[in-house]
């Protein structure tokens, strides 16, 4: 686990922040809650802030319903509401907010490692919904639990993650959190999207994509994120993306019959899916942002509240 000994509250900034145990306890509450709804209680008093610096249509609008849904005070400010645009430092904002009551926030940032720097300040929990390139847990979290509901335990289950896994916080996050679970991961696009430095133990490279099509259990896809292109131009163009890494009839062809497909969204149609991946049977984006909303109740709830499995 990632040290704590520089705060003083419990965040999340990627998974490694949480053990094994605490996994399975925030996916049981998971499931606990979308058979029944809490109370809207358990938050009752708590201040939320949603802090976020770049647009997000699935991750704040699931946060603030599950917030609600837990009777804390929202509240959401966008970068031109902050006075960090004045000169203020995030450690003097957090100094301010926790001053104001604030027990929560949760973070998006372009910047890789904002919400540490934030957490180390903060009186507070914060959780991190996206920094830059480098990690996006929560999505893994309701990946990894869409995945599991699909297979039970994960071990030696074989997943494929295709795209632009160099500039994808997702991907990262689920890597980290895939390998601790004991889950085979095959990363498959081209080198300027997917370096060689990727492989590792769990982890091999593919180039290319129907090799890895039958024997994969599931396949995550991820778009090309033409945004964080800041350190040249892109190498592969989208003819030859489509042409060699897009999901379309002929390559579901190819997969198992139980293969399931995800994408943590936005999805790029015609780009790295077909239309065809959308009424395909294995489809489970619509299960992934459902889950989104109860994953992230339960991880406000063991943070704020802890684990206590009695209740």
């Amino acid at each position: 686990m990632r040290s704590q000994s520089l705060r003083t509250r419990r965040s999340l900034l990627d998974l490694n922040d949480l053990s094994g145990p605490e996994l399975e306890y925030i996916f049981e509450r998971t499931a606990a809650f979308e058979k029944k709804l809490p109370k809207r209680d358990m938050l009752s008093g708590i201040a939320v802030l949603n802090l976020f610096f770049e647009h997000s249509t699935r991750t704040i609008t699931s946060f603030t319903l599950a917030e609600k849904r837990l009777g804390a005070d929202v509240i959401s400010l966008s970068p031109r509401d902050t006075s960090l645009a004045k000169g203020e430092t995030i450690e003097d904002s957090a100094i301010t907010l926790a001053a104001m009551g604030v027990n929560v926030i949760v973070v998006r940032h372009s910047e890789p490692g904002f919400p540490d720097r934030l957490a180390l300040a903060f009186d507070g929990h914060v959780i991190n919904a996206g920094d830059g390139p480098r990690a996006h847990p929560t999505q893994a979290l309701l990946d990894i639990y869409t995945l599991r509901e699909e297979f039970g335990s994960l071990k030696d289950r074989n997943i494929a993650i295709v795209g632009d896994i160099v500039h994808s916080r997702v991907a990262h996050s689920n890597i980290e959190g895939l390998k601790g679970l004991g889950a085979h991961i095959t990363l498959v696009g081209p080198p300027r999207f997917l370096p060689d430095s990727f492989a590792g133990e769990g982890v091999r490279i593919e180039r290319d994509l129907d090799k890895a099509l039958p024997e994969s259990d599931a396949i995550i896809l991820l778009r090309i994120q033409r945004e964080r292109f800041s350190d040249g131009p892109q190498s592969i163009s989208d003819e030859e993306y489509v042409r060699d890494y897009r999901l379309d009839g002929q390559r579901l062809a190819k997969l198992k019959e139980q293969t399931i497909v995800l994408h943590p969204g936005p999805y790029n149609r015609g780009m790295e899916l077909a239309d065809d991946v959308l009424i395909y049977a294995g489809w489970r984006y619509a299960k992934q942002v459902r889950h989104g909303v109860y994953v992230r109740m339960a991880l406000l709830d063991f943070l704020v509240n802890g684990n206590r499995r009695s209740r």
